[in-house]
């Protein structure tokens, strides 16, 4: 049997931890979940952003690095909860765009991380969830995250407006994206037996016509 690798990708509070748990049941792959990072610059970089976020930035890139290269070895079929690119393409280039890591930090972070992504085997697809501002907000609401509650609406459009950007010219594997405004894989079973025979017709190398 084939062995696969797909990442799910999406701004906070779209359901990429519920889709990779569903596609997991559905599909009977091993499911990856992040989790936890047990960063130790978080405190410091709540407290300070300018003065920490390269060494949070780093930290979480090497973390995300290693479990990329952990699931490349598997050896079935795995869906992983998040890619190893949104640190750098969205959160770290947020993080430069709003003054909050410098100019020679921000540099030399994408340097480092474009130097092992080039060499780094991508997934076999990755499946972007994208979303309005409002359906993003609705979703945090549910899941009753009281940190989360802060997030504005400025900020998730800043990072919808990232992701469309960094999608836009990635060419490192197939994209298939998901309109979750319109897609309710958590309410409705066929929507989510939708995205699963769209996954395995993309894996299958076949044209299939884009959900988004």
């Amino acid at each position: 049997m084939t062995k696969y690798f797909i990442a799910v990708a999406g701004n906070i509070g779209i359901g990429k931890s519920t889709l990779t748990s569903l596609l997991s049941e559905r599909l009977k792959w091993e499911p990856f979940f992040e989790g936890e990072t047990g960063n130790p610059y978080l405190a410091d970089f709540y407290e300070d952003m300018p003065r920490w976020s390269f060494h949070s930035q780093v930290f979480f890139l090497a973390r995300r690095l290693s479990h990329h290269r952990q699931l490349l070895d598997r050896p079935n079929s795995v869906i992983q909860d998040r890619t190893v690119y949104e640190d750098a393409e969205v959160f770290a280039r947020n993080l430069s765009q709003q003054g909050l890591m410098n100019e020679r930090d921000y540099e030399t972070y994408m340097e480092l991380y474009r130097a092992v992504v080039s060499i780094l085997p991508p997934p076999n697809l990755v499946i972007y969830l994208r979303a309005t501002v409002a359906t993003l907000q609705a979703r945090i609401h549910l899941r009753g995250r009281s940190y989360e509650r802060r997030i504005s609406n400025t900020y998730l459009e800043q990072l919808n407006r990232l992701y469309e950007e960094w999608l836009e010219d990635f060419t490192r594997c197939p994209v298939l994206t998901i309109p979750a405004d319109q897609l309710d894989f958590v309410a409705n079973h066929d929507h989510l037996d939708l995205i699963a025979d769209r996954i395995q017709e993309r894996l299958q190398g076949k044209e299939v016509v884009e959900l988004g």
